[in-house]
């Protein structure tokens, strides 16, 4: 296993160093002037070349990238252009709220959506297969901020159960939660079914019905766990993009995380932040990829193998 697990490592970082040029280049390739914009409409052009050289922006591409990789690696992410603030300061205020979003979201949606497909197939062509396909299919469809929104209206406005934004306490989470795991809910339903139909074919599961083992056993210890490699495989590309993809539940319920840093930034071209999110929201994404990869071992040793 630490074999496998340093060959996964290794990969990692020449991807990483992949990922830092096109995060570079493509910020460089946005339309506008960083230098016009903080200096400001009425700023002469001796002013917005002053404040291009002080950001380095009269330099060559490649001396910008040496350094711009030299800050990161000294653990500087830049200013802000809008407000001036460090970058990584506001980027560590902004991380746990989204970290805690999406952590609650995966949780219940990968729970419920396994349960629901291990049930589905169990009870294949009954009514709790058609219950459970009706629920994937809707969780699917509805779209996600006006699931938001209606939720807002019943839980919040008319009920009072939870606030209609903010957290506040654990109740900010419960709505937005649901709204942005309900689709990774559904697919993880979908494909949990589908993993657990094709296990249940197999000859071993005839076989350890013929040996006598209860049905729990059999669909548990033995179909369970060999279905769950395609699970954990969607489960970690989900969970990728629920980092990167809260940007529409955190403007919904005025969640103060990095989907809606970004969206602010957005609006008013502030780079240096760009920059940083979509770095961050790269490292993230492959160190899920690097944990599923290394899951993969545990589930199926045969992996482990082929690898060495």
């Amino acid at each position: 296993m630490g074999r496998y697990a340093l060959q996964r490592l290794a990969g990692v970082v020449p991807l990483m160093l992949v990922v830092s040029v096109l995060v570079f280049m493509f910020i460089h390739l946005i339309p506008g002037d960083p230098a016009r914009l903080i200096a400001g409409k009425e700023a002469t052009l001796k002013e917005i070349d002053a404040i291009r050289a002080q950001l380095g922006l009269d330099q060559p591409l490649w001396k910008q990238y040496i350094g711009y990789m030299n800050n990161l690696l000294h653990g500087n992410f830049g200013y802000s252009i809008r407000s001036g603030l460090p970058v990584g300061e506001m980027l560590k205020s902004r991380f746990m709220p989204t970290i805690w979003l999406t952590v609650f979201s995966m949780s219940w949606a990968l729970v419920i959506g396994v349960l629901i497909g291990i049930v589905s197939s169990v009870k294949r062509n009954r009514w709790q297969d058609y219950a459970g396909m009706i629920t994937a299919i809707s969780g699917i469809s509805v779209p996600g901020f006006w699931l938001g929104l209606v939720m807002i209206q019943i839980f919040s406005v008319e009920l009072g159960w939870f606030p209609t934004g903010g957290i506040d306490s654990w109740k900010g989470y419960v709505l937005p939660s649901i709204t942005l795991g309900a689709g990774i809910m559904s697919m993880l339903a979908r494909f949990s079914r589908s993993s657990m139909l094709e296990s249940m074919r197999e000859d071993y599961i005839r076989t350890a019905r013929a040996k006598g083992l209860r049905e729990l056993l059999v669909v548990g210890r033995h179909a369970l766990r060999n279905s769950l490699i395609q699970v954990v495989t969607v489960a970690g590309l989900q969970f990728g993009f629920l980092l990167g993809g809260s940007v529409m539940v955190e403007t919904v319920f005025s969640i103060p995380g990095l989907g809606r840093l970004l969206v602010d930034s957005i609006a008013f071209r502030d780079y240096t932040v760009i920059q940083a999110e979509l770095l961050l929201f790269a490292t993230e994404f492959i160190l899920i990829n690097l944990v599923v990869d290394l899951l993969y071992g545990v589930l199926n040793p045969k992996i482990r193998y082929d690898a060495n």
